[in-house]
């Protein structure tokens, strides 16, 4: 079982509780009296009093600090065996809860949700959709698709994709449960436990744990927030390491926003095509550009059946729209079998929801309107972050997506900053949550894919006061 740096001190208090020396309401050490005790970081108190609220050992009282809970069974004598925490990860439940809404509890300003808002999203267009592909498909939506997705809606992608320079074949098309799963698909395809693959740097913290829960070696790419991603580094990397698979995202990068050049993508190409290396491409954010044409892939110039590119439309029309996919290239053979295993048919009603879309001029018209309101959001939110936070807060301007990626000067606290966000009620996405190494703490996400209501605004307004 793997073990944690912050049990050197929570299996003492988990002792302590247990036998009854803590008694309930007994008030427990502070966060900056263990870090001083253990000489160990701040998060790595902070995730182990998580896991003991988790087990129902601890609760935490705002302001005040960790207590032993209350509740009588919490000090009983554990009963044989005894009860551990083998369903639930801590760091990973911690991870998910900042980069997820919490729109169902306490209200937020919320800035972490990699999804557009209620009213940036077609939802007049969709339902209506919806309601005509029910009248005319009716009880052929109960039946099961072909695995591998309908052929009509994979005859609607492939003719998008060439529009942008992207040859796709239908029989290498994997109609998937969303981006997620496609990737999923795709390093299962590609890899088996315990090779190495190559991610950038920082990286989205949902396919940080799909590596982590196939068990895959990891060597982090830097992205340079002027010249992006190294692709010196990687071609260093990949002749002193086996690397099997390359996972990228060649427009508007999560979370920095920036693209690779046509030189930057035909040299990764050529080093996959010399080690043999797999390139897994995200085009999840593709049809958001802001300005100039849709840009193309690395798909693009590849013969060789090495590059895999996937995408979804949860980024462009709505969240729960499970639908993407996944062109496999010459590993469609494996693809195939584990899409299989995972699921046999994607929802009928958004395949044909979205194929409909896609075969008329509705959803060019709604990613039209969308993507001018993108740019407009993200230069409304670089200009207040610019005028209300401290000097020398560095911003990546990007071209596309909905990401901002910030970094705080070096004088600023981070435990103070996020304190006060808690405070105000305000959420980003930690820096943190981008890296197996913590490289990014100074850094925070900020999603602009929402309305910047007047609450939103003030929120900022009154976080950059607190810290200047």
């Amino acid at each position: 079982m793997k073990t944690y740096k912050f049990e050197i001190f929570t299996a003492t208090i988990e002792k302590n509780i247990r036998e009854g020396i803590f008694k309930p309401g007994h008030k427990l050490p502070s966060v900056r009296e263990l870090k001083a005790q253990y000489k160990t970081s701040i998060s790595t108190i902070q995730n182990g009093y998580e896991h003991l609220v988790i087990l129902g050992l601890v609760e935490s009282v705002p302001k005040s600090g960790y207590y032993v809970s209350n509740r009588p069974e919490v000090v009983k004598q554990a009963p044989k065996p005894r009860l551990r925490p083998v369903v639930r990860d801590a760091i990973f439940k911690h991870h998910l809860g900042l980069t997820t809404s919490l729109r169902a509890g306490r209200k937020l300003s919320e800035f972490n949700v990699a999804a557009p808002g209620d009213l940036l999203m077609p939802q007049k267009l969709l339902l209506r959709t919806m309601q005509q592909v029910i009248r005319e498909q009716g009880a052929g939506l109960l039946h099961y698709y072909p695995s591998n997705g309908g052929a009509t809606l994979k005859a609607s992608i492939v003719k998008r994709a060439a529009a942008h320079q992207s040859i796709l074949h239908p029989d290498e098309l994997v109609v998937t449960d969303g981006a997620l799963q496609a990737l999923y698909i795709a390093l299962t395809a590609v890899c088996n436990a315990g090779d190495v693959v190559a991610v950038e740097s920082p990286c989205v913290f949902s396919a940080l744990e799909v590596i982590r829960v196939l068990q895959l070696k990891v060597i982090e790419i830097p992205v340079d927030p002027l010249t992006g991603f190294d692709v010196d580094f990687l071609k260093k990397a990949c002749h002193n390491t086996p690397v099997k698979a390359v996972i990228i995202t060649p427009n508007f990068h999560n979370p920095t926003g920036l693209s690779l050049t046509q030189e930057q993508q035909l040299a990764l190409l050529s080093i996959a095509q010399q080690h043999h290396i797999a390139v897994i491409e995200n085009d999840i954010y593709g049809d958001l550009h802001f300005h100039g044409p849709r840009p193309s892939t690395i798909r693009r110039f590849d013969d060789s059946g090495l590059v895999l590119t996937y995408a979804s439309y949860a980024k462009t029309l709505a969240p729960g729209i499970r639908l993407g996919w996944l062109s496999a290239g010459k590993f469609m053979q494996r693809a195939e079998q584990v899409k299989f295993a995972l699921g046999s048919t994607v929802s009928p009603l958004y395949q044909e929801t979205v194929n409909k879309l896609l075969a008329g001029s509705s959803y060019d018209r709604h990613v039209r309107a969308f993507r001018m309101q993108l740019a407009r959001n993200a230069h409304f939110a670089i200009h207040l972050l610019s005028a209300h936070f401290p000097k020398k807060t560095a911003i990546i301007t990007p071209a596309g997506g909905y990401n901002l990626w910030v970094k705080l000067p070096e004088h600023v606290d981070m435990t103070h900053f996020y304190a006060q966000c808690e405070k105000i009620g305000i959420r980003f996405t930690p820096g943190s949550t981008f890296s197996f190494s913590g490289t990014f703490d100074k850094h925070f996400r900020l999603v602009f894919a929402d309305k910047f209501f007047p609450k939103k605004i003030e929120a900022i307004k009154l976080l950059g006061k607190r810290l200047r």
